[in-house]
Formats: structure tokens, C-alpha cells, sequence
């Protein structure tokens, strides 16, 4: 009797272990196709989000840029009067710094320079990395006595200043003037038998560039045109106090962003530190 028992409940183990195992199996395929579509749900909404928000950024900034494109043609034909008035004698020095390739297009370099002297800037200093601006130097000059005779035959609208000063400056300007400032600082404080680690302060860097020739005037406000937020390797030791502000693509300079950012200039007002 109980042999027939255990006989029995083997076969019904043997018949349940399929049913069980079949079972587990569908269980399993429908839970694998249910993580499948919430998955494939999942990254549906997650790109459906991404859609949206990169939507959203493109409109806000498209909006931005034609809030900009009408306020440069405000400026520019002088309808916002707050900006009709700068106080130009605040920016005594500007430098302007041009990214290389860009530097080789004239024709836009003399229409910068001719928006900011006409604007009432005097003294101007002009710099790119590697050198293209000094090698056009006689070309720029020649070309802003050009607009500067149009003017005053009256072919041309505005005024300008009847003496622009301009300085070019590159790249390689700066490694003379290092390698000369260190030498003389050397020779006055390491070369000398005096015990102690010496102290250099920013007067004696100062003095050396001096010496050597390569102080050069501080800009009052550094523009850059070019598709970087740096002064492109501009001597750091005539920027120390000098407002930097980036202007963008020299191919894509507005004269109302150029009144903007002077007009800024002028308003801001700068503590220097003892």
C-alpha cells in the first residue's frame, strides 16, 4: 500500500514538474515583455522630453537673438536716447583683440575702426596672435586716412578724429619683453650676494618691463572678436586693471553692440585695489 502511494506521487511530481516548469516560462516571457515595453515607453517619454526641452532652448534663444538684432538697430539710428551720450573721456586707451584668421579680412578691421573713432576713440591698440594685423599695418593706416579724407569731403556719413593713434601688438611681442624683464630681475635680485629669498612685487615687474622697453599703456577696455573668452595670449601685465568683453564673430559686428558695451563701460565704476 505504501509502495503504491510513493508510485503515485512520483508520477504526479512527473506530470506537475512540466506544468510547473511551463508555467514558469510564460510567467516569465510576460514579464520580460512588460519590462520590454516599459522600456521601450520609457525611452520614448525620455526623448519626447529631450524634443521639448531642445525646443525651448532654440525658441529662447531665437527670441534672444531678435531682442538683440532690434535693439542694435535702435541704438545704431539713435531712437534710445540713453545711449546717445558716453562718456567717452572714461576710455582714454582701448585695445581690440582680433582672432588671427579673422584679422586677415581689412575691410571689416577698418569698419570697426572707423565705428570707433567716429564714436570718439583715440587711441587704439590692435592685437592678434600672430601678427597679421602688424604685417597689414601700413594697408590699416593707409585705409583709415582714406575714410578720415571722405569724411571730410562729405562722401560719408559721421565724423571722426582728426589724429587716430594706433599701436600693433602680437603674440611674439611678449617673449622678448619676458625674457628681458626676467633678466633684469635676476640681475638685481638672485645675482646679488645679499642672504634671503628676495621679494618681487608687481612695481618691480613694472620697472624691469620698463627698462626693457615693453611696458606699453593699459587698456581701459579690452574687446575681443573671435570665437573664444580669452585675450589670445594679449601681454597680461597691461591688462591688470583692464576691463575685457567679448564681442563675437568679427564678421557678425553690429555698431549698436559697440555703443552697448562702451556706453556699459562708462557706467561702471572700477575700485582698485592698494
Amino acid at each position: 500500500m505504501l509502495l503504491t502511494a510513493f508510485f503515485l506521487s512520483v508520477k504526479l511530481f512527473r506530470i506537475s514538474v512540466p506544468l510547473f516548469t511551463n508555467l514558469s516560462m510564460d510567467l516569465g516571457n510576460e514579464v520580460q515583455k512588460i519590462l520590454s515595453w516599459t522600456s521601450v515607453c520609457g525611452n520614448l517619454g525620455l526623448h519626447l522630453i529631450w524634443l521639448i526641452l531642445h525646443l525651448i532652448i532654440n525658441v529662447w534663444y531665437s527670441v534672444l537673438g531678435i531682442a538683440r538684432k532690434v535693439e542694435n538697430t535702435l541704438i545704431s539710428s539713435g531712437l534710445l536716447k540713453s545711449y546717445n551720450a558716453i562718456n567717452i573721456s572714461k576710455v582714454r586707451y582701448l585695445a581690440v583683440v582680433i582672432e588671427s584668421e579673422e584679422a586677415r579680412q581689412t575691410s571689416k578691421v577698418l569698419e570697426l575702426l572707423h565705428w570707433l573713432a567716429s564714436i570718439g576713440i583715440k587711441s587704439i591698440c590692435l592685437y592678434d596672435r600672430e601678427g597679421v594685423l602688424k604685417k597689414s599695418q601700413e594697408a590699416i593706416i593707409e585705409g583709415l586716412n582714406k575714410s578720415q579724407e571722405s569724411i571730410i569731403d562729405g562722401s560719408d556719413h559721421g565724423t571722426l578724429p582728426e589724429h587716430v593713434d594706433l599701436e600693433f601688438v602680437s603674440f611674439a611681442d611678449s617673449k622678448p619683453a619676458v625674457a628681458k624683464a626676467a633678466n633684469l630681475l635676476f640681475v638685481k635680485h638672485y645675482a646679488s650676494t645679499k642672504p634671503g629669498k628676495p621679494n618681487i612685487t608687481e612695481s618691480d615687474m613694472s620697472e624691469a618691463l620698463q627698462a626693457a622697453g615693453y611696458e606699453g599703456r593699459e587698456p581701459d577696455l579690452l574687446l575681443v572678436y573671435g570665437p573664444v573668452r580669452c585675450h589670445m595670449g594679449f601681454p597680461a601685465w597691461r591688462i591688470r586693471y583692464t576691463e575685457i568683453e567679448h564681442m563675437g564673430p568679427l564678421k557678425s559686428m553690429k555698431f549698436g553692440s559697440l555703443i552697448k558695451t562702451i556706453h556699459k563701460f562708462t557706467k561702471v565704476h572700477q575700485n582698485y585695489g592698494q
